[in-house]
């Protein structure tokens, strides 16, 4: 079993695929490398995708097995800084523009990285957008991102509650409100009918339980 995924779901879903009940390869990039790699023919029996355009851009081509494409989980966007740093209320781009103090803001490739397309979504509202993008880091997947603030690379950085969870070296200080942005939904599918128990093992109350220990939102 070939299970292509989002970046951000490592840990969920290396929990989860150690509950199934035969050898899974995982293998974890940005959502939008994915789906071009599959739409080039790269093997793969399941994906699992952080925004709902790239099922749709794949589905469009032929390359689902529409009957098993279904959102498995949500999340949450966040803004990170360095552990131990003190939360703080984003208002408008000029908050945003004095607690990066000349730095850049790490977050995904806005338009192959969903974490990235959600950021630019919360930037646009914020009315940040057209400020902030000379300063922006902007990677191949949001772990990339989060790597940048862990390493203090970067001051701050645009990423999911999951991932902000996963990385000790990080602190979430403000929650990105969810109406500034597009829904945050997980969507998988099987590529070939091997994929079509896996995917099914996703949306079970077991995964769901996982998913939710990792801070992803039902």
């Amino acid at each position: 079993m070939t299970v292509f995924a989002a970046a951000s779901l490592r840990g969920a879903l290396d929990e989860i695929a150690q509950s199934y009940g035969a050898p899974v390869t995982l293998s974890y990039a940005g959502s939008g490398t994915l789906a071009r790699q599959i739409a080039a023919g790269a093997p793969a029996d399941v994906i699992v995708l952080a925004h709902s355009d790239w099922a749709m851009w794949l589905q469009a081509r032929g390359l689902l097995l529409d009957d098993t494409l279904a959102d498995v989980a949500g999340g949450q966007l966040v803004l990170i800084g360095p552990a131990g740093a003190e939360p703080f209320e984003v208002s408008d781009a000029a908050a945003l523009r004095e607690a990066l103090k000349g730095g850049r803001l790490a977050i995904g490739q806005r338009d192959g990285v969903p974490a990235g397309t959600y950021a630019r979504d919360w930037l646009q509202h914020l009315g940040a957008w057209d400020d902030l993008q000379p300063h922006l880091a902007e990677t191949d997947n949001v772990r990339a991102a989060l790597a940048l603030v862990a390493v203090g690379a970067a001051p701050l950085g645009v990423v999911y509650a999951s991932d902000a969870q996963a990385e000790p070296r990080v602190a979430s200080l403000y929650a990105i409100p969810p109406q500034t942005h597009a829904p945050i939904r997980y969507p998988a599918a099987a590529l070939t009918e091997a994929g079509r128990d896996f995917v099914s093992l996703l949306q079970s109350p077991q995964a769901a339980k996982t998913f939710a220990r990792h801070g992803f939102a039902p």
